[in-house]
Order: C-alpha cells, then sequence, then structure tokens
C-alpha cells in the first residue's frame, strides 16, 4: 500500500503540471485585455508600467513559470515596491492579481477559511445524514421510511443551489425571520454569544449544500446496500448465528461503503463547485465569490489559481478514495 501511495504522488505531478499548463494556455489564448479595466484618465506611461508589472510584456513560459511557482511562496508579508510595481516578497518575484494589484495566493489563502467552514460543514452534515438514511432504507426496502427517503431524494437532487438558496432565505429569513440571510465574513467568535451567532449564520448555506450532498449519498448507500444484502455471504452470516445487526453493520455495510467511498471522495471538489453558487446567494465572502469577481474582471491570474486548485482536489481525493479501497477491503491489495 504504501508503495501505492509513493507510485500515485509521484504520477501526480507530471499529471498537474500537464493539467496547470492546459489551464493557462486556455486562459491565455481567451480575447480580452486586462487593460481594459483601467480608467480612461490613466496616462499612457503609468499604463505601460502596469503592464510591465504584471507581466504581459514577458515570454508566455516566463509568465507560466511565474504563475506555477506562486503555490509555493505563500507568505504573509508582502512587499510592494511602489504603486504599480511588482510584488516581492524576500526577493521572491509574486504573480499579481490583475483586479487587485496583490499576490494572488494571498487573497486565496484569506478567503480559504470561509468558504472551508461553509463547504466542510455541510458535506460532513450530508454525510453523516445520508448513511444512516441510506442502510435504513434497504435495509426497510418498500416501506413508508424508503418511499419518503426516495421522494425527498429526488427533490433535493433535482433542486439546484440557487433556487434553494433564495428559497430558505424567503422561508427562515423574511418570513419567519430566524435567521440572517447574509453570512458576515467578518464575525470573530470569542465566547458563547459569538458562537450562537456563528452557527445561525451558517445554518441556511449549510442546509441549502448538504440538502444535494445528502440527497446523492442516500441513493448511492441505498443501492450498495441492496445489492449486497442479497449474497452468499450474507445468509451463511446469518445461518452461523450472527446478530442481524452484526450482520447488515458489519459484513454488509463494510462491503457496501466501497464503491460509496469514491462518491464522497470526487464529491468534496463537486461541492466547492457548488459552493461558487451558494456563496454569492448568501454573500460568503469565499472562493466561490473571488472566482465570480475574477471572471467579471478578467483577472486570469486569480481564475487561472482557483481552477488549478480544483484539480488539485480532485487528483488528491482520487488517490485517497484508492487508499481506503484497501483499508475497506483486505482483499483488495496494490502490487
Amino acid at each position: 500500500m504504501l508503495t501505492f501511495t509513493i507510485r500515485r504522488l509521484v504520477l501526480a505531478v507530471p499529471t498537474l503540471l500537464f493539467i496547470s499548463l492546459v489551464i493557462f494556455l486556455l486562459l491565455e489564448l481567451a480575447p480580452g485585455d486586462p487593460m481594459a479595466q483601467v480608467p480612461l484618465t490613466v496616462p499612457p506611461e503609468v499604463k505601460e508600467r502596469m503592464r510591465e508589472a504584471l507581466g504581459l510584456g514577458q515570454p508566455v513560459h516566463i509568465r507560466f513559470f511565474k504563475w506555477l511557482v506562486q503555490f509555493f511562496w505563500i507568505e504573509p508579508q508582502v512587499l510592494i515596491d511602489n504603486l504599480f510595481g511588482t510584488a516581492l516578497s524576500e526577493g521572491k518575484l509574486r504573480v499579481l492579481s490583475w483586479q487587485t494589484r496583490s499576490p494572488v495566493m494571498d487573497i486565496v489563502v484569506q478567503r480559504m477559511p470561509q468558504t472551508l467552514w461553509v463547504v466542510g460543514m455541510s458535506y460532513v452534515v450530508g454525510v453523516l445524514i445520508a448513511l444512516p438514511i441510506g442502510i435504513y432504507s434497504a435495509y426497510r426496502q418498500y416501506s413508508v421510511f424508503d418511499q419518503v427517503g426516495t421522494f425527498v431524494s429526488m427533490i433535493g437532487f433535482s433542486v439546484p443551489p440557487f433556487f434553494s438558496g433564495v428559497f430558505v432565505i424567503i422561508i427562515f429569513s423574511v418570513q419567519l425571520g430566524w435567521l440572517p440571510s447574509i453570512y458576515d465574513t467578518t464575525h470573530k467568535v470569542v465566547d458563547w454569544d459569538t458562537f450562537v451567532t456563528q452557527l445561525r449564520q451558517m445554518v441556511m448555506p449549510v442546509m441549502v449544500l448538504a440538502l444535494q450532498t445528502t440527497a446523492q449519498l442516500s441513493r448511492f448507500m441505498r443501492a450498495s446496500m441492496l445489492d449486497n444484502l442479497n449474497q452468499d455471504y450474507v445468509r451463511t452470516a446469518r445461518a452461523k448465528g450472527l446478530s442481524e445487526s452484526t450482520v447488515v453493520l458489519v459484513h454488509v455495510l463494510r462491503n457496501s461503503m466501497i464503491p460509496v467511498v469514491t462518491v464522497i471522495a470526487l464529491g468534496v471538489p463537486a461541492i466547492f463547485g457548488g459552493a461558487i453558487i451558494t456563496e454569492q446567494v448568501f454573500k460568503v465572502n469565499g472562493i466561490g465569490q473571488l472566482l465570480i469577481g475574477a471572471i467579471q474582471a478578467n483577472d486570469l491570474p486569480m481564475v487561472q489559481t482557483l481552477t488549478f486548485i480544483f484539480a488539485v482536489l480532485i487528483v488528491l481525493f482520487n488517490l485517497i478514495a484508492d487508499v481506503l479501497y484497501g483499508i475497506l477491503d483486505p482483499r483488495i491489495r496494490y502490487d
């Protein structure tokens, strides 16, 4: 297993390099000039200094290298040599955002905690709700619980986040007045009251993101459990006198989790994509809102960086899913 993990990590390096090159070239060939965002009152010589500072006059391979190495240079203290100059950090060139004129990765690091709070909590909540629902629905197939769970799951999986987000705002914020409609990213948790306030403003965005996660995973869990409940080893375990809870929660559940692990692992990057819309609805100042703003402002370095982060997440969680296969099923061995 260790050899397989190391081999996959080594293979991930050229994979990510190729993905980063594709992302960079696709966006680099996109039409549009970042200098078009500069006000017309700015003198031509100042615009030229800005163009040089942003690296627009350099060859493509130099700009690609500068953009790529920024992922290894994340320092909080960044010096700007002049108003439109190149960012320096301990003598190292940094890739600047065309919109804010600040280092791209510094902005991403500042926004990441807000997204991780909302996305991470929603995914944990969705998984914890989906797995018991899927297990019990399969064990009580065609029962009232199974029928209701199927109906709710189909609704949750079909309704897009921009609709469910606005819907819960109208119900819980406008009509009932229970929860705030806007996520305050400047809020600090210092005592119990501020902690409760943080939980209240997280309820609706977490609820919207967890809805689709729960709907999808519960269906996969149910289908996987049904495939294993009728296997020969289940009848053998029951014939040996094992309790029903041991048969279902130990033997059946462990084998059923193998395909579900793939969905859970690969669903993490997907939930980040769903958070882009949810963050816009609830005004969460995170990665999603940063990406939308960068697209609207034609900020190519920021768009390239965030897109590459999503690619890293996909490669990383693919590896995690493969490692979990060997843990869940002893028959799976990687040579």
